[in-house]
C-alpha cells in the first residue's frame, strides 16, 4: 500500500508537471503567432492591396488574417485548453468553453464575411484550396458548437446520449482546429507565393521571413495544445491508481 501510494505521488507530480509544460509552450507559441500576425498586418499593409484600392478595402483584408489567427484560432485552441487549466466546477469549465468557442466562431464568420466586401466579387475571392477549406472549417466548427451546446450545457439529452458523443465531440473539436490551422498554412503559402511571383518578393526579404515563421508559429502551437489536450489528466490517473489500490486490498 506504501509503494502504491508512492508511486501515486510520483505519476501525480509528474502529470502535473508535463501539463504545466504544454501550457506554458502553448501560450508562448500564441503569444508569438499573436505578435507575428499583427506585425506582418500593420507592417506590410501594402502587400494585402494595391494602392489604387480604397482604404476601407484595406481594412478589410487586413482584418482578414487578424480574425481568423487570433480570434478563431488562437480563441479556439484556449477554449480546448480550459478543461486543462482552469479550476472549479466541471459546469464553470464547460460555461467557458462554449463561451470561448462561441466568440471563435463569430471571429470566424466575421472573417470569412470581410471577404465578401472586396471589389473583385465573391467568386474572385472563393477560388482556392484555402477558401474552400475555410468554408468548411467555419460550418463545421459551427454545426460542433451547436451539438455541443445542445447536448452538454442545453441538456437536452440523456445522460447516456452524453457519454455516447463525448468521444465524437473531442474528435471532432481536434479536426477542427487542426483543419483550422492546415487552412490557415495553406492561407500564408497562397500569400507568399502571389507576392513573390507577382510583386517580385525577395525570397530573403523580411516580410517573408516573418510568413514563414508565422507559420512555423502556427504549427508548433496546434502540436502543443493538441497534445495538452489528449495528454492524461491528473484525475484521470489518481482514480486508476486509486482503483488499483482498491483492487489490490481486495485480493
Amino acid at each position: 500500500m506504501l509503494l502504491t501510494q508512492q508511486h501515486y505521488t510520483i505519476v501525480a507530480m509528474a502529470t502535473l508537471s508535463h501539463t504545466s509544460s504544454l501550457l506554458f509552450f502553448a501560450r508562448l507559441s500564441g503569444l508569438a503567432v499573436a505578435v507575428l500576425v499583427v506585425f506582418w498586418a500593420l507592417a506590410f499593409k501594402s502587400s494585402f492591396l494595391s494602392p489604387s484600392l480604397s482604404q476601407q478595402d484595406l481594412i478589410y483584408a487586413v482584418l482578414h488574417p487578424l480574425l481568423m489567427v487570433i480570434g478563431f484560432i488562437l480563441l479556439s485552441g484556449e477554449a480546448i485548453l480550459v478543461h486543462r487549466w482552469l479550476p472549479g466546477s466541471r459546469g464553470l469549465k464547460k460555461l467557458v468553453h462554449l463561451w470561448l468557442q462561441g466568440v471563435a466562431l463569430s471571429c470566424g464568420i466575421f472573417g470569412i464575411w470581410t471577404k465578401f466586401q472586396g471589389n473583385d466579387g465573391i467568386v474572385a475571392n472563393f477560388f482556392s484550396l484555402h477558401s474552400w477549406m475555410g468554408l468548411v472549417c467555419v460550418s463545421l466548427f459551427g454545426a460542433q458548437w451547436l451539438i455541443g451546446f445542445m447536448n452538454f450545457w442545453h441538456r437536452g439529452e440523456v445522460r447516456t446520449v452524453r457519454i455516447r458523443i463525448l468521444p465524437w465531440h473531442v474528435f471532432l473539436g481536434l479536426y477542427t482546429y487542426a483543419l483550422a490551422i492546415a487552412t490557415a498554412e495553406t492561407g500564408l503559402l497562397e500569400k507568399l507565393t502571389f507576392l513573390q511571383t507577382k510583386r517580385n518578393l525577395p525570397r530573403h526579404s523580411t516580410e517573408s521571413m516573418v510568413v514563414n515563421s508565422l507559420g512555423l508559429g502556427l504549427a508548433l502551437l496546434s502540436g502543443f495544445v493538441i497534445l495538452a489536450a489528449v495528454s492524461p489528466k491528473y484525475h484521470t490517473i489518481q482514480n486508476k491508481l486509486l482503483y488499483s489500490d482498491t483492487k489490490c486490498l481486495s485480493s
